[in-house]
Formats: C-alpha cells, sequence, structure tokens
C-alpha cells in the first residue's frame, strides 16, 4: 500500500490568514479624493499590520473616526478591517494603533502610566450646530454617531453639507486598569492624594486638554511623581 507524506507550509498558511484577515470587510466603497472629514489623516498611505503570531503585513490605510474602523484601500476600494481580535497593533503616519475590542486606540505614549486617545466622530447632518454659535436647525434634527446603512458606506466620501465633529475620549493606564477622562476634573480623579501637585502643574504649563502634545507632557509628570 503506498504512503504519501504531507508536508505542510506554515509560512504560506499564515500568509493566507493575512490576506483573508484583510479580504473579509463589512462593504467596500470607492476611495476617497482625501477630503472626506471622517477619516483621521489627509490620505491614505503605506502602513504595516503586525499580528499577535509575530507576522505582519503592508496595506494603504487611514482610521475612520465615525465608524471607529481600521480602513484599507486594494484596487480603488475601500475595505473596514476585520477580526480585529487576531491583531497585536497597526502602524500608520508614525503613529501607533492597539485593537481595543472592536475598535482602535492611538498610542500616546508607554509608560508605567500610559496614554492613549480613543479618535471619535460624530457625523452632523445638514442643518446641525457643531459648536456654540452654530447654525440653527429643526427641532427634530439630531446629532447622529451612527445612520441606517452598514459600516461600509461611512468610508464614501461624504456630502457637502455634513460634516464630522471630532469627540475623542483620553485613555489612561494604570496598574494594569483603564481609565477613561476628556477633561481636568476627570483626570485628577485617576490620580487620588495628587491633584494638589498636579492642578499647579497643569496652572503652571497651561495645559490644555484638547491638545495631544501638552496631555503627553501631563502623564509624564505623572510618572515622574
Amino acid at each position: 500500500m503506498a504512503h504519501f507524506i504531507f508536508r505542510i507550509n506554515t509560512s504560506r498558511i499564515k500568509v493566507m490568514i493575512l490576506i483573508l484577515i484583510l479580504s473579509l470587510p463589512l462593504k467596500s466603497q470607492t476611495t476617497s479624493d482625501g477630503s472626506s472629514p471622517q477619516f483621521l489623516f489627509p490620505d491614505f498611505t503605506t502602513g504595516k499590520v503586525k499580528m499577535k503570531n509575530g507576522s505582519s503585513q503592508t496595506a494603504i490605510l487611514n482610521y475612520n473616526t465615525v465608524s471607529e474602523k481600521m480602513v484599507y484601500e486594494k484596487d480603488g476600494n475601500l475595505y473596514d478591517m476585520v477580526n480585529t481580535e487576531m491583531m497585536d497593533t497597526v502602524f500608520v503616519q508614525n503613529s501607533k494603533f492597539v485593537p481595543v475590542g472592536k475598535v482602535f486606540y492611538e498610542v500616546l505614549l508607554v509608560a508605567p502610566i500610559s496614554l492613549f486617545v480613543q479618535h471619535k466622530g460624530d457625523l452632523l447632518p445638514p442643518g446641525t450646530p457643531a459648536g456654540y454659535g452654530g447654525t440653527s436647525q429643526v427641532s427634530n434634527t439630531k446629532q447622529m454617531t451612527s445612520v441606517q446603512l452598514s459600516s461600509g458606506y461611512y468610508n464614501l466620501k461624504l456630502p457637502a453639507d455634513y460634516i464630522v465633529k471630532a469627540n475623542p475620549a483620553y485613555w489612561i493606564r494604570k496598574d494594569n486598569n483603564m481609565y477613561s477622562f476628556i477633561n481636568e476634573k476627570q483626570f485628577l480623579k485617576i490620580f487620588p492624594g495628587k491633584e494638589g501637585d498636579l492642578k499647579q502643574f497643569i496652572k503652571q504649563n497651561r495645559i490644555k486638554f484638547d491638545k495631544l502634545s501638552n496631555l503627553i507632557r501631563l502623564v509624564e509628570h505623572c510618572n515622574e511623581l
């Protein structure tokens, strides 16, 4: 009786897994010209996806702040990345992102007390005010963070009368716990007993909680306390 020996090419299997992960979009759409405000970066550029098994794959990437999906471009179409649980880190535009559930956080500082930002955007339909002194609106017009479409449609170029209002959330990793904040009051609660020192540092250095460089400087100070 004949005997057959089968050799498994593990490298090829890894590549096939990567291709499968990057090729199962929720919806594909025509590539944006770079002006769509739902994307974090002005342009799609080459980035790298590092997997938890140590392998990696390059792709043309950007981040959609409305759907909070990592998006890649292939053959003129845009695709949402899926199977984020298999990913370790995504590198794009000199920034580093880590998957947290189905979304990604940008890593701003790696230290005993680490800092992350969750880039989020609210999709505002025509007539919705984006801030103080904005346009008037019909009483039943509501701010939207989602629409009655599959998430892939967020990758389309938005109509000119739609805008995206940035609404980021910041995260501190401390003692293996994650804490979110968006303002000074919430930030100080993360560091009980050190409020006085931090308030003084914030005042002396004119820390603004809407500037990433200021927040990095603040958390660096927290690591020195």
